[in-house]
């Protein structure tokens, strides 16, 4: 190793190194340029609320969360923040987007996940529902992304960014099943434009430490990070 190769490999370590604050979600926006949102639905506004004041770039992962928010997006516009919503669970966004800027009859999409990637959902507590015992797939939901959210806020954030992305939330119509056949998160989704008609099925394999979500989500927001300085950008 040359002697300019050791002094890069030092200050690489002496920047991995360097101690990062830890603050309040809502002083977030104080200390980064960019904000990336992966909390619970909860406190959404806490960490994106303070980023678009402060015109900082937000990656948000709780999109169903923003459904809920959507004054921040007209807000975004009036701070020049960007909102970045990364490709997350999903595959085909870029897809759905070049076929909305046509005319798209229709989005659809069928969600299976395990029962315990579906437990404690409220909707599932509201009907007392017992997924531990399920034998067979059940039907949780049928209707749009919209109104899955109430239903279903930290599952549904994929179906909501397919709305953001085509028809809007409320005319993706979307079903939730829970499967106990299945072992990972799947999506099915179909779309019919005038452009082109297409289906995407993804079999995410669910997160360690949090079975609502697939591994391949934060890679998505590695990837979009990436994506933002990169000499070479593949996609929209």
């Amino acid at each position: 190793m040359s002697a300019r190769d050791r002094e890069r490999a030092r200050r690489r370590v002496a920047e991995l190194s360097t101690p990062v604050d830890v603050v309040e979600l809502t002083a977030l926006a104080e200390h980064a340029d960019v904000v990336v949102e992966c909390a619970p639905a909860a406190v959404f506004a806490e960490v994106a609320g303070p980023a678009v004041e402060s015109g900082r770039t937000l990656v948000t992962l709780s999109v169903g969360a923003l459904l809920d928010h959507e004054h921040l997006i007209g807000r975004a516009q009036e701070t020049g923040t960007q909102i970045i919503v990364p490709s997350g669970a999903l595959l085909g966004f870029d897809a759905v987007r070049a076929a909305a800027q046509g005319d798209i009859q229709s989005v659809r999409m069928v969600t299976r996940k395990p029962p315990r990637g579906l437990a404690g959902a409220p909707l599932v507590v509201e009907r007392g529902i017992d997924l531990d015992r399920l034998e067979t797939p059940l039907r949780l939901f049928e209707g749009n992304a919209r109104d899955a959210v109430k239903g279903f806020p930290a599952n549904v954030n994929v179906a909501a960014a397919l709305g953001l992305a085509g028809l809007g939330p409320q005319a993706t119509q979307l079903e939730i099943w829970a499967d106990p056949a299945v072992e990972r998160n799947i999506h099915h989704i179909e779309v019919v434009a005038d452009s082109a008609r297409f289906e995407m099925t993804i079999e995410n394999v669910p997160s360690d430490d949090n079975p609502r979500t697939g591994r391949i989500v934060a890679l998505s927001v590695v990837a979009t990070l990436k994506a933002m300085t990169a000499p070479l950008r593949i996609g929209a």
